[in-house]
C-alpha cells in the first residue's frame, strides 16, 4: 500500500509523523536540515513533511483507496474494454495432443515440458491414442546427477578461496528441481524414459521443495567435507572413493522418496479401442529408441530473445546444465520476428516446441489469457509503468519462469500471428488446460524456444556454422532455472 493513502484521516498522519519524524534541534533551519539530509541520501523530516504536502487526496484517490483497502488490487486493474475482445480458442493451426499434465507443487515445468514435446511426437508416429510419460523417472536421475555436478564441481573448484564468486554461487545453489530443455535432452539420451504407470509420481515428486532442500543441505555439508580434503592433501583417487559414498546417500534419499528407477519393464501398445496390439520387455533406453528414435541433443537448436545483448551470436551460460557429462544450455539470440518465423513453421508441421516465458506478468489465471491489456496497474495508482523489455530484464522486472508447450497459432490471410495456444502442466483448468497468448504479449514475455533444426531459418543456420559461443557466467539473471 502506497503510504501516502494512509494519511486520509487525521489520527493516521497525526500517528504517521509520531513514528517517523526525529527530534530536530531548534538552532537547524529547516532547509538547512534538507540540504545535509539529501546530501546524506536518507529521507529527512523536512523532506518527509514535503511528501505529506504533495500528496493532497482528491475524491478519486479517497475512493480508489477504499476500494484497495478491501479487494484484490488484480480485481480492481482488470482492464473491462481489453476483456470484450477476448481472443477465443479458434486457431489456424494446431498440433494434434491429447492428456493434459500436471506438475502440482514442483518445479518441474521444464520436464513436463520436454516430456509434452516428446510424447507429442511419440503418438504421431506411433498412431497411439494416448500417452504420458514418467517425470519421476527422470527427475529421479536429474536430482542424482545435479548432485554429482555440484560435487565434482566443489573438488574442481576447491582451490579457490570459499567467498569467491564462483563459489559463493555454487555454494547457494548446489540443488534445484527447476531446469531447461538441455537438461531434458542429456537425461533422455543417457537414461531413455518410460511410461508414467511404469514409475508413478510420489508425494515428494508431486511437492519436491522439501525433499530437495534436505538434499541440498546434506550436498552443503559433503561439500565442505571434498574442500577440507583437497586442503589437506587428500589423493585423487581418495577424493573419488568419498565422493562415491556421498552419492550412495543421495541415491539412498532419492529411492525412499521417489521409488527405484525401473532397468527394465514389461508394456502393452492398445489401440483407439483400448485393445492390445503389442506387448514387450523394454529397457528404458530400447523404449525411447523404438517409439521415439530422435536424437534430442544434436537435432534441436536453442533460440532466445534477449534485447538487452546483440543478436546474431551463440551464448553459452556456464554451468547451467544438469549433468557433469553434459552440455551446457547454449543458445542463438535473435530478433522476434525471426523467432516467431521457426515457430510457424514447425506449428505448420504438427510440431509441438518447448518454450519459456515470464508467465506471472499481465496473466488471467482464471480465463488462461496471456495479454499485455489483462490489467490496466497505472490508471489504478496513478503512475506510468514504462519499461521496455530491455529494461525489464536489465532491472530484474523480468526473466524466463516457466516452460510450456506451444502448439498452436492463428495467422490472417496475411500470415500474420494474432494469438498463440500454449500447453501448460497445470491440469485442466481454463481452456482444457492451455494457455492462449496474444501475439503482443509474447513479443513482451517470451524468452526461450526449442525447435528442430530443420525449421531454423537460413541466417540462424549460418550463425551457428561460422560463431563462436560468448560463455556467460552461472549467475547471469537472465538463465535461473525454469519452475
Amino acid at each position: 500500500m502506497n503510504l501516502r493513502l494512509l494519511a486520509f484521516t487525521a489520527a493516521g498522519a497525526m500517528a504517521l509523523g509520531a513514528m517517523a519524524s526525529p527530534e530536530v534541534p531548534d538552532s537547524i533551519s529547516l532547509s538547512t536540515l534538507t540540504a545535509i539530509t539529501r546530501a546524506d541520501g536518507g529521507i529527512s523530516a523536512a523532506q518527509l513533511q514535503e511528501l505529506r504536502e504533495s500528496f493532497k487526496p482528491t475524491v478519486a484517490d479517497r475512493a480508489v483507496y477504499n476500494a484497495i483497502s478491501n479487494n484484490d488490487i488484480n480485481k480492481l486493474a482488470v482492464n473491462t474494454d481489453a476483456r470484450r475482445q477476448r481472443p477465443d480458442m479458434n486457431f489456424s493451426h494446431r498440433v494434434k495432443s491429447k492428456g493434459i499434465t500436471n506438475q502440482l507443487s514442483s518445479g518441474r515445468c521444464w520436464l513436463f515440458t520436454g516430456l509434452n514435446v516428446l510424447r507429442a511426437q511419440m503418438m504421431a508416429a506411433n498412431n497411439l491414442p494416448e500417452l504420458k510419460l514418467s517425470q519421476n523417472y527422470l527427475f529421479f536421475y536429474d536430482q542424482l546427477e545435479k548432485s554429482n555436478l555440484f560435487l565434482q564441481t566443489v573438488i574442481d573448484k576447491a582451490a579457490e578461496p570459499m567467498d569467491s564468486k564462483f563459489n559463493e554461487w555454487l555454494f547457494h545453489h548446489p540443488l534445484s528441481d527447476g531446469g531447461q530443455f538441455t537438461g531434458v535432452a542429456d537425461l533422455i539420451t543417457k537414461y531413455g524414459v518410460v511410461p508414467a504407470e511404469v514409475m508413478p509420481e510420489t508425494n515428494s515428486s508431486n511437492s519436491t521443495s522439501t525433499m530437495s532442500n534436505l538434499i541440498g543441505l546434506k550436498l552443503r555439508e559433503d561439500g565442505l567435507e571434498l574442500r577440507k580434503m583437497v586442503a589437506d592433501g587428500a589423493a585423487k583417487s581418495a577424493l573419488e572413493e568419498r565422493k562415491a559414498a556421498m552419492l550412495a546417500e543421495i541415491y539412498r534419499m532419492l529411492a525412499i522418496n521417489l521409488g527405484v528407477p525401473p532397468t527394465e519393464f514389461e508394456w502393452t501398445a492398445r489401440n483407439e479401442k483400448g485393445e492390445a496390439v503389442d506387448t514387450r520387455t523394454y529397457t528404458p533406453q530400447q523404449y525411447y529408441r523404438t517409439f521415439a528414435g530422435n536424437n534430442l541433443k544434436d537435432d534441436y537448436i536453442m533460440i532466445m530473445n534477449d534485447p538487452t545483448r546483440p543478436y546474431w551470436k551463440i551464448y553459452e551460460i556456464d554451468m547451467d546444465r544438469h549433468t557433469y557429462d553434459g552440455s551446457n544450455w547454449t543458445y542463438v539470440n535473435v530478433p522476434m520476428d525471426e523467432l516467431k518465423t521457426m515457430a510457424i513453421a514447425s506449428i505448420k508441421d504438427s510440431t509441438a516446441m518447448y518454450f519459456s516465458c515470464d508467465v506471472g506478468k499481465q496473466f488471467d489465471r482464471e480465463a488462461g489469457i496471456l495479454d499485455v491489456d489483462n490489467y490496466d496497474y497505472g490508471s489504478l495508482m496513478g503512475v506510468n509503468f514504462g519499461m521496455d523489455k530491455a529494461q525489464r530484464i536489465q532491472t530484474g522486472a523480468s526473466a524466463s519462469s516457466h516452460a510450456m508447450t506451444l502448439v498452436g497459432v492463428d495467422l490472417d490471410s496475411n500470415g500474420v500471428p494474432g494469438k498463440w495456444l500454449i500447453e501448460n502442466s497445470w491440469g485442466p483448468r481454463a481452456n482444457g488446460g492451455h494457455l492462449i497468448a496474444t501475439d503482443k504479449w509474447m513479443d513482451e514475455y517470451l524468452f526461450r524456444l526449442v525447435v528442430d533444426k530443420k525449421y531454423a531459418t537460413s541466417r540462424v543456420k549460418e550463425v551457428i556454422a561460422t560463431e563462436t559461443p560468448v560463455m556467460l557466467p552461472a549467475w547471469d539473471p537472465m538463465f535461473a532455472p525454469e519452475d
